[in-house]
């Protein structure tokens, strides 16, 4: 995907981005590549495959939600940033909080938030597993989302607890999707969460099946959840 297609490609769903964003598109992809000669950040390293496979495939959540509705947006086990950076640069006014296991990659993200200029950006080092059950983060935010981080068993563990009431989690998950949604449908109850809507599409040029998952907080999470890092992978609540 050129830089050009990707621009019209946003534009027919609605995001118009300025020269601006398009020059922070362009340092992101450049710091990616250099910081990942130094920390494993991502396997995908040509240009076309990152603005497809990345940075698309991130703001591709914004597609099915009414992202200036949001405020408050919590990535977690963003590794290179994805979605939450090229969702942040398509939309200003986010205040995003990205949590992730690894400092190496805080570090990196650190650097790009700082370079690309980017305000309300808060990350920290923490097992998402800890961050969740902090009292200052807990049931705190309007949307949270990850991707390619866990199976939705697990992940709605992580995710569900941070997620305000009415507040929406956001799963983008791959060919599996379905396979995981089934599994994972009773931990997304049991968590608090109600389907609201599943859509699937392929990238544009990439003949790459997605599926976002859409579900919204519809009671509070019990306190015991999340449990203790790693027992949401070891025992998903399946």
């Amino acid at each position: 995907m050129k830089e050009l297609e990707f621009q019209n490609l946003l534009q027919e769903k609605g995001i118009t981005l300025s020269s601006e964003q398009l020059e922070q598109f362009r340092l992101y992809y450049e710091l990616l590549i250099e910081w990942n000669e130094k920390i494993n950040l991502t396997a995908i390293t040509d240009r076309d495959e990152v603005y497809e496979k990345h940075f698309y495939d991130s703001i591709s959540a914004a597609f099915y939600t009414s992202m200036e509705e949001v405020e408050t947006f919590c990535d977690v086990g963003a590794g290179a940033g994805f979605p939450s950076i090229p969702l942040k640069i398509c939309f200003p006014h986010l205040k995003i909080s990205i949590v992730d296991s690894l400092k190496k990659r805080i570090t990196f993200l650190e650097e790009l938030a700082s370079k690309l200029h980017l305000k309300n950006v808060s990350l920290y080092h923490y097992r998402a597993e800890e961050f969740g059950r902090k009292p200052e983060h807990r049931e705190q935010y309007d949307l949270v989302t990850a991707r390619a981080v866990a199976r939705m068993s697990v992940l709605s563990e992580l995710c569900l607890p941070l997620v305000k009431p009415n507040g929406q989690f956001i799963a983008l998950k791959g060919s599996q999707g379905n396979e995981e949604w089934i599994k994972g449908k009773k931990a997304v109850s049991l968590l608090g969460g109600e389907l609201i809507d599943q859509v699937s599409f392929s990238l544009p040029y990439e003949d790459h099946q997605r599926t976002i998952y859409k579900i919204r907080k519809v009671k509070p999470t019990p306190k015991k959840y999340p449990r203790k890092p790693g027992t949401p992978n070891k025992q998903p609540l399946e």
